[in-house]
């Protein structure tokens, strides 16, 4: 079973990420437990209250921000191997690529369907499954899945996020973080 928290201060995009993951249960391989947030100190309060497979968070909060959140996620020892998923409008080259950089898997730019969502959320609980496979292995660990790496995107994501497929809304931005790429400093 995969467990989700869901971070973000509109109350109807948080009912419109769960009822999508609900609803695509399917594509999850198996049951989805779902915790919601309304912003990153929220966030912060529930984690410790059990382990989760994936941080969905939205950028743009009051009081501690998503940028904020995904900073703390990968610098505690105890959560740095939780997927993080951004859903933003603020989609902007920079903004995607500081949340990259910050150690957010991926980036969906808002608006989005619910089939880049499902896609999304598939990419990354997957990714850190692999990790979490090559850590018990006793490899590299911070080396991302190779199906992610340089903009390559596994089956069913495709697009940068900037400019939107035929159908209309934006896909996912298919980057991720590099090894050894945290930002640091003031932000």
């Amino acid at each position: 079973m995969a467990r989700i928290l869901i971070v973000e201060d509109s109350p109807a995009m948080r009912a419109y990420v769960r009822s999508t993951l609900e609803d695509c249960v399917l594509g999850l391989s198996g049951d989805v437990d779902i915790v919601e947030a309304m912003n990153g100190f929220d966030a912060l309060r529930l984690l410790p209250r059990g382990a989760f497979d994936l941080v969905i968070t939205d950028i743009n909060m009051p009081d501690i921000n998503g940028l904020e959140l995904i900073r703390f996620v990968r610098q505690s020892d105890r959560y740095r191997r939780v997927g993080i998923l951004i859903i933003s409008t603020q989609a902007a080259e920079r903004d995607i690529q500081r949340g990259l950089r910050l150690g957010a898997d991926l980036f969906l730019p808002k608006p989005f369907t619910p089939e880049a969502l499902r896609d999304a959320v598939v990419a990354c609980l997957e990714g850190r499954a692999r990790e979490a496979d090559t850590d018990a292995a006793g490899l590299a660990v911070d080396a991302p899945p190779a199906d992610l790496v340089d903009g390559a995107a596994p089956a069913g994501l495709a697009g940068d996020g900037r400019s939107p497929p035929p159908g209309g809304a934006p896909e996912p931005a298919t980057r991720t973080r590099q090894p050894g790429s945290d930002e640091g400093g003031a932000g």
